[in-house]
């Protein structure tokens, strides 16, 4: 009886908990409650559940009876607040990760009480703040894994740390740690990884007892400040695999012990002081795969067995003083990969045998002082990619077998010695982007099987003695942006298949001898920036196509035998740099071009005058005289002519616009339009607008139309591209862009570029935008008129820029954080005022993914370098890529500029200024009056361009700095008054 009573009984209990909720899921709902959870990422945690076992993050293991919470991940959901207590109430809790969210407030050691059994802990890419929890040795005894990286942790590492009886692996990257990396870590016997890299540590040396971590696999110590000698006692870790000691101050030489690290995978460092040459020894280090001493100082040769290691994969040693040869040993690494030594005082040949038993995939040998030929079996492995040897002094001719390495994508050849004609196969190489062959000595002519490289972007081969005609298969190259054969010695006409290049941007044929009239069909190059075609032997007239290129700013045909007249069409484009020069040239100069701006361009024209009511003036005299000026009697009947014209043409306009409207709407078109200001147009007016003739931009989210508006304004409309077959892509779009496109409504600031409203119709989507007349940043700048941008106007650009971005950071609830800040992204008003655009499109794109956004985001040369570690993209992240912008309008040069070499601007620039001094990297094109504010300037734009995330100031900090380097300095003239700006269509 009393055994079926206790059955009853334990029935009826198990029945009403199956009612209730457990008590572990009590208290996470208690936790739940103290933080913010904008997304509703917990929006499946409910009272009226049995157990929490279902619910987002939480997973459990089976008691005797009830199931318990033992494990906790609630990484990137975007929670917001203090550290959740109740979360230690959990007695059977492991494993507990916070990662990625948005978590302040210093920790306490009242909020870990009760967390006895864990044995994981990830605080990582928060915010919290305050000294590091040094309770927790004693509150967490079982802990084997600690990450509290990318926080804002400040003060030293207290020393408690020294005290965890199992800790296994610990990670503090990416805080404000201060004073010393301490020696009581040593204690840590059961470390495997200690990861403390980018601190702003005391400086101090490396401290040699860490050798005593014999289970150590890891040492990540990159940017901490450490100075002094690399200890030799390092030689002891013997199961380390990763050493990685870049980013700091380390002088002397690389001891001989490294050599010991039987177990080592990659040795990396980089950005230091050392001296003297690599260990010798290290041709027994039979696992490693990587070992870059790279940016250091070394001088000295490469000894000859450092290359006998077996596994050797990557070794570089750029920017160094290296001299000597390339030890011949290095054909005996079977495993090696990549081959970086660029930069540095290397002579002699390359081994006859090298890659020949290697899978080279990367070769950088640019900037030494190497000499022979390029040796036949290069490419033996089959798996090169890049080929790198510009600046140095190959001789020879190309070997035949590189004609047949398929896998190559980019070659840079340019500035050596080499001879003899291209094998015909490489010119066809299937997946080469990137040819670069110019300043050698190259004969014969290009090759018909060119039409193979269906993949080629950049075809550079200027300063050579190439020959014969330029071949109709070059037609088939559909993707070819540039096309550069100056100073060769190239004849014939122009081929018929160059009109197929929609995508070229720059064509440049001057100095050669090709003759026949240029080709017609030039209309369809849409992207076409610089033409040169001067000095050959071109007749015929000048297409009059070329003035409805959009693009098109430089343009120079000079030094032919054109006749005809100069077609009026060419007054529609903007140009910076016009030479019609040395040909022969007749008629009327067209009115706009009858200014003394182009005084210079039309010289050697014997027939061209101004005068339409006088015979030329050089049929007269024999000579070139263009008169600049109209009599003011024709010039009145000229302007009222064309008055008339305007205003006829005006009248056919509006009619053909109205019966257009009717039309439209009799076909009832289903657009969606949204708008967040009072419009003047309506979605028909925009749709109607978007033909090929408009577009004035194109990007990674869309092409860029100018829409001129019946009241005569203009709008910039960008149209989302279409992507068949990809509707994961558009799927996300319909998910977020009605609400993202709200968001930015919403905006009203000077300095952000106003959206008037958005339109969808289907699968097309279309943002309108006030219109920028001076168009973006980066088209200014590095384009020919960036001279023309002084520097006050350059330092308007950079305050008004980092007010906008400010606006979006301190000012938008909730922030907004731009992902994508570039000089192409900073547009330009009738008065050079800038303005903040293309925010929020990328986030329209993919939606609320962060893997997808670390990869949509950002663009090549501003990504701050925080993505060796963490995926997530913050203000910290606008700040980086806002320092680039600067250094760009200090430098004028691109973010990542081939004359950089394989370093983005940011590093350039610092090393730059500090081996060569600051003279070395202003722009020469400005003003050296201004040169003591374009320093400052460059200060902030290194400092907003740290490496370490923490030290970039905040944008409210950036404009105080900027507004005081203005007010040390004399008052700005406004951009309007000064000559070389109003230049400036």
């Amino acid at each position: 009886m009393a055994a079926f009573l206790s059955l009853f009984l334990l029935f009826c209990f198990l029945a009403c908990r199956s009612l209730s909720l457990t008590q572990d899921g009590l208290h996470l709902l208690d936790a739940k409650s103290f933080l913010d959870d904008p997304v509703s990422s917990l929006s499946d945690w409910s009272p009226s559940d049995a157990t929490p076992c279902n619910w987002t993050g939480v997973t459990c293991a089976p008691p005797p009876l009830f199931p318990a919470v033992t494990a906790l991940d609630l990484s990137n959901l975007g929670l917001i607040g203090p550290f959740p207590s109740a979360l230690c109430r959990l007695l059977d809790l492991s494993s507990l990760s916070l990662s990625l969210n948005y978590l302040n407030s210093s920790l306490s050691s009242s909020s870990f009480l009760g967390c006895y059994s864990l044995t994981r802990l990830d605080l990582s890419q928060n915010s919290f703040t305050g000294p590091l929890p040094a309770f927790l040795p004693s509150l967490l005894p079982r802990l084997l894994y600690l990450d509290l990286s990318v926080n804002n942790f400040s003060g030293p590492i207290p020393s408690s740390f020294g005290q965890f009886a199992s800790l296994r692996s610990l990670s503090l990257v990416g805080n404000l740690l201060s004073g010393p990396v301490p020696a009581f870590l040593s204690n840590l016997s059961s470390l495997h990884e200690l990861n403390l890299s980018y601190n702003p540590f005391t400086p101090t040396p490396l401290p040699p007892s860490l050798a005593n971590l014999t289970s150590l696999r890891v040492l990540w110590l990159a940017s901490c400040n450490l100075i002094g000698s690399i200890p030799p006692s390092l030689g002891r870790l013997s199961n380390l695999t990763d050493l990685d000691l870049s980013y700091n101050c380390i002088s002397g030489d690389i001891p001989d012990s490294l050599a010991v690290l039987s177990s080592v995978v990659q040795i990396e460092l980089y950005s230091n002081n050392l001296t003297g040459p690599v260990p010798s020894g290290l041709s027994n280090l039979t696992e490693l795969r990587l070992f870059d001493a790279s940016m250091n100082q070394l001088s000295g040769q490469i000894p000859e067995d450092v290359f006998l290691a077996p596994s050797l994969e990557s070794f570089h040693l750029y920017e160094n003083n290296l001299t000597g040869a390339i030890p011949s040993t290095i054909t005996r690494c079977d495993n090696l990969a990549e081959l970086r030594l660029f930069s540095n005082q290397l002579d002699g040949p390359l081994p006859a045998d090298f890659g020949k038993n290697s899978p080279l995939s990367f070769v950088d040998l640019s900037d030494n002082l190497l000499s022979g030929e390029i040796p036949a079996g290069i490419c033996g492995g089959g798996m090169l990619d890049q080929l790198l040897l510009l600046d140095n002094m190959f001789s020879g001719s190309l070997p035949e077998s590189l004609g047949q390495c398929s896998t190559l994508t980019r070659v840079r050849l340019l500035n050596n010695r080499l001879s003899g004609e291209v094998p015909p196969a490489f010119w066809g190489l299937p997946h080469v982007w990137l040819l670069e062959l110019a300043g050698n000595c190259f004969t014969g002519d290009i090759s018909p099987a060119i039409s193979g490289a269906t993949n080629l972007s950049k075809l550079v081969i200027s300063n050579n003695q190439f020959e014969g005609r330029i071949p109709e298969e070059m037609g088939a190259l559909s993707n070819l942006y540039e096309f550069s054969a100056a100073n060769n010695r190239l004849a014939g006409p122009l081929p018929e298949g160059l009109v197929n290049f929609a995508a070229l941007g720059l064509l440049d044929l001057h100095n050669n001898s090709l003759s026949g009239e240029i080709v017609s069909g030039v209309r369809w190059w849409k992207k076409l920036i610089r033409l040169n075609l001067a000095n050959n032997e071109f007749t015929g007239s000048i297409p009059p196509e070329l003035g409805d290129l959009p693009v098109l700013n430089y343009l120079d045909l000079s030094g032919n035998q054109l006749t005809g007249t100069i077609p009026l069409e060419l007054q529609n484009l903007k140009l910076n740099e016009f030479n019609l020069s040395n040909n022969q040239l007749s008629g009327t100069l067209p009115p706009q071009f009858a200014t003394r701006i182009y005084e210079n361009s039309f010289l050697g024209n014997p027939g061209l005058c101004v005068d339409v009511n006088e015979p030329c003036a050089g049929q007269r005299r024999g000579g070139n005289s263009i008169r600049y000026g109209f009599p003011w009697l024709l010039r009145s009947i000229y302007i009222l002519s064309a008055a008339a014209l305007v205003a006829a043409a005006a009248w056919f306009y509006r009619k053909y616009r109205s019966s257009k409207e009717v039309n439209r709407a009799t076909e009832k078109p289903s657009w969606m339009l949204t708008s967040f200001h009072k419009l003047g147009f309506s979605e028909d007016e925009i749709s109607g607008c978007l033909d090929e003739d408009s577009v004035i931009g194109s990007g990674a989210s869309g092409k860029v139309y100018k829409a001129v508006l019946s009241n005569g304004e203009a709008v910039a409309v960008k149209k989302l591209w279409e992507t068949p077959g990809k509707t994961d892509v558009f799927e996300s779009v319909d998910d977020g862009f009605e609400a993202e496109v709200a968001t930015l409504g919403k905006i009203r600031h000077k300095n952000i570029v106003k959206l008037w409203c958005c339109c969808t119709h289907k699968d097309c989507k279309l943002l309108v935008y006030e219109y920028m007349p001076h168009g973006s940043l980066g088209d200014l700048l590095h384009g020919s008129k960036g001279g023309l941008l002084d520097w006050p106007t350059r330092y308007k650009i950079a305050v008004d820029a980092a007010e906008g971005l400010s606006y979006l950071h301190h000012d938008c609830v909730p922030p907004i954080v731009h992902r994508d800040i570039k000089s192409n992204n900073i547009l330009l008003d009738e008065e050079f005022g800038a303005k903040v655009a293309d925010f929020g499109v990328a986030k329209a794109i993919v939606g609320k993914d962060p893997k997808s956004m670390s990869i949509v985001a950002g663009s090549c040369g501003y990504i701050a370098p925080e993505y060796a570690y963490t995926l997530r993209v913050n203000e910290k992240s606008d700040i980086y890529s806002y320092g680039v912008v600067i250094l760009e309008l200090v430098t004028g040069r691109r973010p990542a500029d081939p004359e950089l070499g394989e370093k983005d601007l940011a590093r350039w620039v610092q090393s730059t200024v500090e081996h060569k001094g600051v003279d070395h990297v202003l722009d020469p094109k400005l003003d050296v009056c201004y040169k003591e504010e374009m320093c400052k300037v460059l200060d902030i734009g290194l400092l907003c361009a740290s490496k370490l995330p923490i030290s970039r100031p905040s944008m409210r900090m950036v404009i105080k700095m900027l507004l005081e380097v203005g007010s040390e300095n004399k008052q700005l003239k406004p951009a309007k008054d000064r000559n070389q700006v109003s230049l400036l269509p």
